[in-house]
């Protein structure tokens, strides 16, 4: 676990981690939505010198059924290279991967066969409870000193508080609860940060009734979900600020800061607005000594024929975008975002973060569209790109069709099926191209659904960096 130099996958400044070679490997989060079959971290093959390019060559069930495996992470990365990181020696080893619905935590050792991970450790959700309060883990991102947790559930079936829990480098036990004083701030989803300026951020999704069986358009209508978005002092562990975006912009999930740690700026994707059923980036920038989100970014419904729409939808004739995830380059000039209803994979250039410029797109799969793959022109796709992952170089990207498994039913009520899809980018101009050699699809995935995918080496959401 110790080394006596740093990870050779530390970098630390986005300028050094750009020049990284490129990912052999990429892992995937797998899951039976039927809850009868356990997990998978599936191991996919992303060199496209080897034989088993674009193909499955690694598998690793998980112990237990019924987890459903959302986000996971390393346990390491750059931000080990920080001034005030008390452990620089650690390696970038361990997925971290939790079960959203079982809340356990589950520990996987990449090493010594990258292509077989091993399952080290499993933390039991009445550990999780017992040592932070929390339940239904999300978000994991490593952190200096030490592993953050985002949760959106409390102990003991409570509905909230959601928050932040801390797991150890090392030994990865649960430390506690990170928060001294939350303010405000109940409802929780994703966490990220500005390091050099002792600023946290976090996002909001619902509680835990409020997402497992499904959207409940009640509340959606109502204006319950999420609508801000929370500032925190990272050292004291207090929160600063909550800045609301107004309770029409529901669902203010994936946080996006700028890789550059001198700069004081980043995205947050909307899932959609009540008002019109469209979807928004917003930019958080500073306002004098206090923090300010101005939208930069709309991305409007397209009418449909209510024949094809999904029941959710068939009172609104229109197909709502549904920005579930979106990515930054690590150069901070390319902003991707995922239209997961509509079925589209939006590039933006955000070279000036406050007005971007659309610069690519490529749909698959969508609600109404159901656009094929080229490599399978003839297959019509369900689901659309939903998370999506970018290179360290920032020259491909990768995207996987599964949302969360209630949801996807409401959907996609005839299913969703299993795909990846790789597309490369022209990192001069922009614009975006699938690539035919790389789609695993179908049977490859045996049945399971595919989320969250994590590089070999990093990525564009894995690592912070402390210098410019």
């Amino acid at each position: 676990m110790t080394r006596w130099t740093p990870d050779p996958t530390f970098y630390p400044s986005p300028r050094e981690a750009v020049t990284a070679p490129a990912e052999k490997l990429a892992y995937v989060a797998a899951f039976d939505r039927t809850a009868s079959r356990p997990d998978a971290i599936v191991v996919l093959d992303t060199d496209p010198g080897s034989p088993d390019y674009g193909r499955v060559v690694g598998w690793t069930d998980l112990p237990y059924v019924g987890d459903e495996l959302h986000h996971f992470g390393w346990n390491a990365c750059s931000s080990a290279l920080c001034p005030t990181a008390p452990h620089p020696h650690v390696e970038r080893r361990y997925l971290i991967v939790p079960g959203l619905r079982s809340s356990r935590i589950h520990v996987l050792d990449t090493q010594p066969d990258p292509r077989q991970p091993q399952i080290v450790k499993v933390i039991g959700a009445e550990e999780l409870a017992k040592r932070a309060g929390y339940s239904r883990p999300h978000t994991v991102h490593c952190g200096p000193d030490g592993i953050y947790l985002s949760a959106l559930g409390g102990a003991d079936g409570a509905e909230g508080p959601g928050g932040i829990a801390i797991l150890d480098h090392t030994t990865f036990e649960v430390r506690g609860a990170w928060e001294a004083d939350r303010g405000p701030q109940f409802l929780a989803y994703d966490v990220w940060w500005h390091l050099t300026q002792d600023v946290l951020v976090t996002s909001e999704w619902g509680t835990p009734s409020m997402i497992e069986d499904g959207i409940i358009g009640e509340l959606l209508l109502g204006r319950r979900y999420g609508h801000a978005i929370h500032f925190w002092d990272l050292a004291k562990r207090r929160h600063v600020q909550r800045v609301d975006l107004g309770d029409q912009y529901q669902m203010p999930l994936e946080l996006r800061p700028a890789h550059d740690p001198t700069k004081s700026y980043g995205f947050v994707g909307v899932v959609i607005s009540v008002d019109d059923l469209s979807a928004s980036i917003w930019l958080w920038h500073r306002d004098g000594d206090a923090w300010a989100v101005t939208k930069v970014i709309d991305i409007p419904a397209e009418p449909a024929d209510a024949a094809d729409l999904p029941d959710l939808l068939k009172p609104f004739g229109a197909v709502p975008p549904l920005v579930t995830d979106i990515d930054l380059s690590v150069d901070d000039r390319f902003l991707y975002v995922s239209c997961w209803g509509t079925g589209e994979l939006r590039q933006y250039d955000v070279s000036d973060p406050l007005h971007p410029v659309q610069t690519g797109s490529v749909h698959l799969g969508g609600i109404v569209r159901r656009t094929a793959h080229p490599s399978a022109p003839d297959e019509a796709l369900a689901g659309g790109p939903q998370m999506v992952e970018v290179s360290r170089d920032g020259r491909r990207v990768y995207v996987s069709n599964s949302l969360y498994g209630a949801w996807d039913d409401q959907f996609y009520p005839d299913g969703v099926g299993a795909w990846l899809a790789k597309l490369d980018v022209d990192v001069d101009a922009g614009g975006l191209t699938p690539d035919e050699r790389f789609f695993p699809h179908g049977d490859e995935f045996r049945g399971l659904r595919v989320h969250q995918t994590r590089l070999q080496g990093g990525d564009a959401s894995s690592d912070s960096y402390c210098y410019p």
